[in-house]
């Protein structure tokens, strides 16, 4: 997400910050930069031009130009106009206030709606909530069936009636949910392959009848600056209340996320980074300015390790951290919960620099495979004793994980290197604090 522009701006800012003294020629000079990484990132031509008028604005006073590190400055100018570019604040997802949260969906046909669908229900569903997912699109072959499948996947219930149209079965739906006391109702509508009047017409009446406490509007992320025009036609006509960029994980040009808010004045409250059900992000502006910019995302990174992370299991890490008692089959349940936390190359770069030290570089995930693999073809006294690992049992481990006697040696030597480490870290902090893993 945003590799390009990340890597661009990083290029105009490491120029920038170089210069001992910033001129208007040369913040003119930098700034063109930053127009033409915009325009190559696909946003709107009109929004990136009223941004760089209002960088320019801010950083061509006396102040910044004769300041100290005048570099520095311009970047924390354009992070500020970032985050007014991406929505100012983070705005959650409204629940009503009395009988049941409904959230119609809508958008082109593929931009990913019944899965967005799922991930709603998911969420939902972990904070002890009762999903309805109703099936409203009569259009797409097999699209009933689909929401059927990715509501079996989540563990909510489907409403599907296939003999009536999209505004009757909405408004079913809408009255099930209210009388068996489900908390939330999310309607998937259908879509065309292109804005007909026929899907407005659609959309408008199944509004009207069912009276959501939000309207989504799903925007697939790859189709760049023709997203922007989809999401001005409905604002027209339907008046959604907000957006969400699917496929953002395949886009690294991002334009649409950087034009949408600004066009429409709609905040995108959603970014889809995958297929699976746990792969959707709440969208904060200043968040998402600080990863363009390479600047990390700690926040997020925290937020998914809580996500992720058992709170027991943690407390018993750190007891045993603290007796010294760290095995490999600890390591190995930690090696678990980091993998559920997502792909290990998007966990590293929301750490502040780290970002930047990638550059150019690939993150093996597969060598976490490997890790898990080497691990679980130990016998359970091995684990927790690698010191009676000789020649042959080494050999054994290597045929049965499908690795090598080097890999084998090397995860012991950098798991002795880690309880080292852990040891240190005990006798500069003292008894009984060492922090949690997360």
């Amino acid at each position: 997400m945003f590799e390009e522009l990340a890597q661009k701006f990083d290029d105009v800012f490491r120029r920038l910050r170089g210069r001992g003294v910033l001129t208007e020629e040369n913040l003119k000079e930098g700034l063109r930069e930053v127009r033409r990484a915009l325009l190559e990132a696909d946003v709107n031509f009109k929004v990136a031009k009223d941004f760089v008028k209002e960088v320019e604005a801010r950083a061509a006073g006396q102040e910044v130009l004769s300041g100290l590190q005048p570099g520095q400055q311009v970047v924390k100018i354009v992070h500020d106009e970032m985050v007014r570019l991406l929505g100012s604040r983070h705005r959650a997802l409204e629940t009503a206030s009395s009988g049941p949260t409904r959230i119609m969906v809508c958008g082109l046909q593929g931009s990913g709606k019944t899965t967005l669908c799922g991930k709603l229900a998911r969420r939902f569903l972990q904070k002890g909530k009762r999903v309805l997912l109703v099936a409203a699109d009569t259009q797409r072959p097999a699209a009933m069936d689909q929401l059927e499948v990715v509501g079996r996947s989540v563990g909510a219930e489907v409403f599907v009636r296939r003999d009536a149209d999209a505004v009757a079965i909405c408004r079913e739906g809408v009255d099930i949910a209210l009388e068996r006391g489900f908390d939330v109702v999310i309607l998937d509508t259908a879509g065309r392959l292109h804005i007909d009047p026929a899907l407005m017409a659609e959309l408008e009446k199944v509004k009207a009848a069912t009276e959501p406490t939000e309207s989504l509007l799903v925007l697939d992320g790859l189709t760049g600056q023709d997203a922007v025009n989809v999401a001005q036609v409905f604002s027209e006509r339907i008046a959604f209340t907000g957006v969400v960029l699917t496929k953002m994980d395949g886009d690294s040009r991002g334009g649409a996320a950087l034009s949408v808010t600004h066009v429409t004045g709609v905040p995108i409250l959603f970014v889809g980074t995958g297929e699976k059900p746990e792969a959707l992000e709440e969208f904060h502006p200043d968040r998402m300015a600080s990863r363009i910019l390479g600047m990390g995302d700690v926040l997020t990174l925290v937020e998914r390790a809580q996500e992720s992370v058992d709170r027991e299991s943690a407390v018993r890490m750190a007891e045993k951290l603290q007796k010294e008692q760290f095995t490999l089959e600890d390591f190995l349940t930690q090696l678990e919960q980091v993998k559920k936390m997502g792909p290990l190359e998007d966990l590293l770069k929301m750490i502040p620099g780290v970002g930047r030290q990638l550059k150019g570089m690939s993150v093996d995930d597969k060598a976490l495979v490997r890790i898990q693999a080497l691990i679980r073809s130990m016998t359970p006294q091995e684990r927790r004793n690698p010191s009676v690992l000789n020649g042959s049992r080494r050999k054994r481990i290597a045929r049965g994980s499908g690795t090598s006697v080097q890999e084998v040696n090397h995860l012991l030597k950098q798991f002795r290197e880690m309880q080292k480490m852990m040891k240190l870290m005990k006798n500069r902090r003292g008894p009984g604090r060492i922090p949690l893993p997360f």
